[in-house]
């Protein structure tokens, strides 16, 4: 079945925008990026945005080397018409990590579980290790081969959002890898794959190896201090590396509210879950079932008094004692 002929019906005549979640990681852009491409070939011209910050170097190295650009939501608030087609892709809407901008959200493609059940026009939510597993199906299932660049995007961010392949994958990811591989430049994804870390990065680190708190298999770790959103995800990893943790927590104090990113190991924790069921009254949050990300905005910030960090440990404790 070709699945992108249906999307392409919905945006013809209109302008269309490719949304990601806020802070938009590896995957994320090359989905988008992916989709942006195919859509092209079938006569759709789309323009890619965010909210946030493009705040990781894997990213922006992603948009140097492929030449990508990527519109924040502030520079196009003010173009922007209801009548606009959206899709939404490594996202879903009211999912706590995507804003809602100002246009008909048409369709979705994301890989997470949904929390909050939303109708799409078109709609391609399945659970696999990564978003631009879904969108090099496309093109698979369209019968048209991406350019190099592209699959070189897709492979990228289908290893990183698996983590090299350790982490939720599913057949369907290995026989995308298998399309993208022999269609890749492998001298850059070589570079992008080298020197993902920055110097200010290691102060993160240490904060999160200073504050961590072990409750049975669960860790806990509090960044005092603004950290990008692809950081706590990757700290979250670092704390789950120990072998006395089966379920890391770590949350970063920001000028937005608190980050979250959960990871878990045990197979009776959902890490989305529990972020959604912690969160539920504070704020919001969910995932897959060995991770997860969420937020609590600055505007409830008061609501969690003089404590915060005991105040979040226990929401996230009481909510496994339930569980």
């Amino acid at each position: 079945m070709n699945k992108i002929q249906d999307l392409v019906t919905l945006c013809q005549g209109h302008l269309v925008y490719i949304q990601t979640h806020n802070f938009p990681d590896p995957d994320a852009i090359a989905s988008a990026y992916g989709l942006q491409k195919l859509l092209e070939i079938y006569g759709v011209e789309s323009k890619l945005c965010y909210d946030g910050r493009i705040d990781k170097l894997s990213a922006s190295k992603m948009l140097d080397t492929f030449h990508i650009q990527m519109l924040p939501y502030a520079q196009l608030i003010p173009d922007l018409k209801e009548s606009d087609r959206i899709i939404c892709v490594d996202s879903q809407k009211h999912s706590g990590n995507v804003t809602d901008f100002i246009g008909d959200e048409i369709a979705c493609i994301d890989h997470h579980p949904t929390f909050v059940p939303i109708e799409y026009r078109y709609q391609d939510i399945r659970i696999t290790g990564a978003c631009a597993t879904l969108i090099a199906e496309y093109y698979v299932l369209s019968g048209n081969e991406p350019d190099c660049d592209v699959a070189t995007a897709l492979l990228y961010g289908l290893k990183m959002d698996t983590l090299q392949f350790t982490r939720g994958v599913t057949e369907l990811d290995i026989k995308m890898y298998g399309f993208l591989f022999p269609l890749c430049d492998q001298e850059k994804l070589g570079y992008l794959e080298r020197n993902n870390m920055e110097f200010t990065d290691l102060k993160a680190y240490g904060a999160a190896i200073e504050n961590i708190e072990l409750y049975d298999t669960v860790g806990f770790s509090c960044i005092p201090f603004s950290c990008p959103d692809a950081l706590i995800a990757i700290l979250s990893d670092f704390i789950l590396a120990l072998i006395e943790v089966e379920t890391a927590v770590v949350f970063s104090f920001r000028e937005d509210g608190i980050k979250l990113s959960v990871r878990s190991e045990d197979p009776d924790i959902h890490a989305g879950k529990l972020l959604h069921e912690a969160l539920g009254n504070i704020g919001s949050g969910g995932g897959h079932a060995t991770m997860g990300g969420g937020i609590i905005g600055k505007e409830r910030l008061q609501e969690l008094g003089n404590y915060p960090e005991d105040y979040i440990r226990n929401l996230f404790l009481d909510t496994l004692a339930k569980s």
